[in-house]
């Protein structure tokens, strides 16, 4: 199918690895010009052939750089994804609330939140006046918090939120804002040997690799395995297409059945 992307415009945050790289990818393959935002440039990130632009989106002045940055680059904006966001700290997220400090709270809130709030308010006026969209990458654990770490799924609960919200208010300006929930997709947060992964393992005392294997089924999963980066980027590029024009306010679940309720 044809997306009726080609030549329109897109910045994609926390692009450098996993969903990100897969989004830029995808959009890419498309017609899309993108801009990718990431602290590092990773060499598959490279090989795209998207416009790299270094971004620390969890400080206050990184967001609005960004997208002056993309602008002066691409010109106005159809699509902003707001990917970027983190809970693959093998230590810091593991043990529970009480080891949670403020100082935590506050980084997984800067990076899985305002980022995507400060971003999005940078892009928005280029982005109404295009009649675009914005894609923001939550979690599954944002509709199960006892899932997940409770910094990190209290933060994509609030973006998950935040998108709704969003959808409401600038709709009738010509702006669709949708949700995208993943549940567990195979990523550096579970595979890499420092990530969150690692440390759930280590907590359980069981191996990393036997660790992977059985979770899948642990959570829920009926269809047994991790999401791939590339189908939650499957979907990212249909709710930015025109086939999804009456599509707004909406949070696209893509978690392999993990979540029981209606």
């Amino acid at each position: 199918m044809d997306m009726q992307l080609t030549g329109k415009t897109a910045v994609v945050t926390g692009a450098s690895r996993g969903i990100g790289l897969a989004i830029v990818r995808a959009l890419i393959a498309e017609g899309m010009r993108v801009v990718a935002a990431s602290r590092t440039a990773t060499p598959e990130l490279k090989e795209t052939g998207a416009v790299l632009v270094a971004s620390d989106l969890s400080t206050p002045d990184g967001p609005a750089a960004l997208i002056d940055r993309a602008t002066a680059e691409l010109g106005e904006l159809d699509l902003l994804v707001n990917n970027v966001g983190g809970g693959d700290s093998g230590t810091d997220l593991v043990g529970g609330f009480l080891t949670v400090s403020d100082e935590v709270w506050r980084a997984v809130h800067d990076l899985n939140l305002l980022s995507a709030v400060r971003t999005t308010r940078a892009a928005l006026p280029s982005l109404l006046r295009r009649r675009g969209a914005v894609v923001t990458i939550s979690s599954n654990s944002a509709r199960l918090p006892g899932a997940g770490p409770i910094a990190y799924s209290t933060a994509k609960a609030a973006l998950t939120a935040f998108g709704k919200a969003l959808a409401e208010e600038f709709g009738p300006q010509g702006l669709r804002v949708n949700t995208v929930s993943p549940g567990a997709v195979r990523t550096a947060m579970w595979e890499a040997p420092d990530g969150y992964g690692a440390g759930l393992a280590r907590a359980f005392g069981v191996e990393h690799e036997q660790f992977l294997a059985g979770l899948p089924s642990a959570v829920g999963m009926t269809t047994g395995r991790f999401v791939e980066p590339d189908e939650v980027a499957a979907l990212v590029t249909w709710l930015a297409s025109p086939h999804a024009g009456s599509v707004s306010g909406a949070d696209y679940v893509i978690d392999g059945g993990a979540i029981k309720t209606v």
